[in-house]
């Protein structure tokens, strides 16, 4: 921790303090956050990709799978998150 006298009245130096302390902080990735608030609006096609899975699991063949759930689940969230996500970034 970095500690700095200063004139109580300088506000400019206060600000330019203020923005180099928050450049030190990582960044919060608010895809994470919004994917994790659209997640329970997806609900159906996370139900039918867990289904896909418990019917796959017998399959010996190893040809079957749930690609096409998985990427029908994760659309869901995409769409969800991408209005809210752009919002943020304008």
């Amino acid at each position: 921790m970095h500690f700095l006298l200063f004139r109580s009245d300088d506000v400019e130096f206060l600000d330019c303090i203020s923005q180099l302390l928050m450049a030190d902080e990582e960044p919060v990735d608010q895809k994470k956050y919004f994917e994790d608030s659209c997640k329970p609006k997806c609900v159906r096609a996370w139900l039918e990709y867990q289904g896909c899975v418990k019917r796959v699991e017998a399959d010996e063949t190893g040809h079957k799978h749930c690609t096409g759930q998985y990427f029908d689940y994760w659309h869901c969230v995409d769409k969800c998150v991408a209005p809210k996500l752009f919002e943020k970034l304008k």
